[in-house]
């Protein structure tokens, strides 16, 4: 069992020069509806509204309809639309690592994330040019779901249950289902009593890149700001929704400043220029809301807060790591990217010796494959 490490610390060696970014770029989309049927396209793309303030966030908590996501859904639907999107364009998506965009964050955030851990599976699939795939451990995953789960909340504060209900209820109250002027006033009034419900999603599919490594990165948006453009080529003002505890002292700052670095990194990497913030109280009650640039938000860390992590040692941090990755997964197998809670260390380990494991779905491979024979069909019919 072949094992290959990578060093977190020391950072300062993530320093100084600025990696190169592709800027993502959405090149395509599919929705989840509110009975986790998937298809192509933007289906349940939602639209930002403010909502009514103050805004009580827990209400609905006992109709909260929830997704089961303990099943093992793989990279199924980021797969199937890259092949719808390939089967439309007659190209092979040409890229490095296709992901998740929660793996990225993972990566991304790590150096500044010592708390947490993470596992992932990756594998390398078709020649000469390959593409890695790469997605979380779903058993991990779950143990980790049922560790949050039993946590004991001190006394006074909301359990880990209803506190994750809260987000979903800012989202539910800061978003139509089509643009405002399309919605009657009724149906914006009324989104306090609406059952919330958090199977449905829009997810887009951008590329994107750091240094020398070239990504597709899948992942759920909240909503946009006003409408999606026609062209493709102008960019989208997507809305990313989160909220956070008031700040009512230092210790409240630095917990903060250490949520901005996960709410920044997960839209930097989808290329999501606003985020919008509910603060609100220990009872869940959201009583003010804060716009955030999230291009400016690493700049203010740094001169306006405790500097406690910094955007530019992430991003050289990631592209270093892709680019060790890309030396490491090669060739067929199954690898398991594993770094453990507290760790300083990224460690990369063969876990199979052929075969993709359940990385990719057959109908994925059967297309890969059907593509790289008719390359080489054409090839020899140049000959």
């Amino acid at each position: 069992m072949s094992r290959a490490l990578f060093e977190i610390q020391p950072i300062a060696r993530f320093g100084g020069v600025n990696t190169t970014i592709r800027r993502p770029k959405e090149i395509a989309c599919f929705s989840y509806d509110e009975e986790r049927r998937f298809s192509l396209g933007d289906a349940s793309i939602a639209y930002y509204y403010p909502p009514a303030l103050p805004a009580d966030l827990n209400v609905g908590f006992d109709t909260f309809q929830k997704l089961d996501d303990s099943a093992d859904e793989h990279l199924d639907a980021l797969l199937d639309t890259v092949m719808a999107m390939e089967k439309e364009t007659g190209k092979k998506c040409e890229t490095d690592v296709i992901t998740w965009r929660g793996m990225m964050t993972k990566i991304l955030t790590a150096p500044f994330d010592m708390m947490n851990g993470f596992e992932m599976n990756a594998t390398c699939f078709q020649f000469p040019s390959p593409n890695r795939f790469i997605e979380e451990n779903n058993a991990y995953k779950n143990r980790q779901k049922q560790v949050q789960k039993n946590q004991r909340m001190p006394p006074g504060m909301a359990s880990q249950e209803l506190m994750m209900y809260w987000g979903y209820k800012f989202e539910a109250l800061s978003v139509l289902r089509k643009p405002w002027d399309e919605t009657p006033r009724a149906e914006i009034e009324a989104r306090q009593d609406q059952v919330v419900n958090n199977s449905a999603q829009y997810c887009s599919v951008v590329k994107t890149g750091m240094g020398h490594v070239r990504m597709v990165l899948g992942g759920e948006v909240d909503a946009v700001w006003d409408c999606k453009p026609s062209r493709k080529e102008d960019p989208i003002h997507w809305v990313e929704l989160k909220t956070s505890a008031e700040i009512r002292n230092d210790r409240d700052m630095v917990k903060y400043e250490r949520k901005l670095l996960k709410f920044w990194a997960q839209s930097f990497l989808l290329g999501v220029p606003k985020i919008i913030v509910g603060f609100r109280d220990q009872h869940g009650i959201v009583h003010r809301l804060e716009e955030l640039e999230t291009a400016s938000i690493p700049g203010k860390v740094k001169k306006v807060g405790r500097a406690s992590w910094d955007g530019n040692i992430c991003i050289n941090f990631a592209a270093a790591f892709l680019d060790w990755l890309k030396q490491v997964v090669q060739g067929e197998g199954v690898w398991r990217i594993r770094k453990l809670e507290r760790s300083h260390v990224i460690e990369v380990v063969k876990m199979e010796e052929s075969g993709h494991g359940d990385l990719l779905s057959s109908s994925f491979k059967s297309w890969r494959e059907s593509m790289a024979e008719t390359v080489h069909e054409s090839q020899d019919a140049g000959h």
